[in-house]
């Protein structure tokens, strides 16, 4: 299984693609949009989760692709 992919915010503008512990971005775009498209490919590749920050820092959506147990717990 590979890291969990997050798309956040960027201070000075656009948007990063951060594996899970990275320190640097694995790639930067203008759009939200198009951080969620590159982090959605790699964390289907990976069987990972991916991780949606909205701009306020906080996670607003989570997927999991490949990660799910199933049936789940509960």
């Amino acid at each position: 299984m590979g890291k969990n992919q997050h798309v956040v915010p960027c201070k000075t503008g656009g948007w990063n693609v951060k594996g899970a512990g990275n320190s640097k971005a694995t790639k930067h775009t203008n759009t939200q949009a198009e951080a969620y498209a590159y982090a959605r490919t790699i964390s289907i590749n990976q069987k990972s989760e991916l991780f949606v920050h909205g701009k306020n820092g906080q996670i607003r959506e989570r997927n999991s692709y490949g990660n799910d147990p199933y049936p789940p717990k509960g």
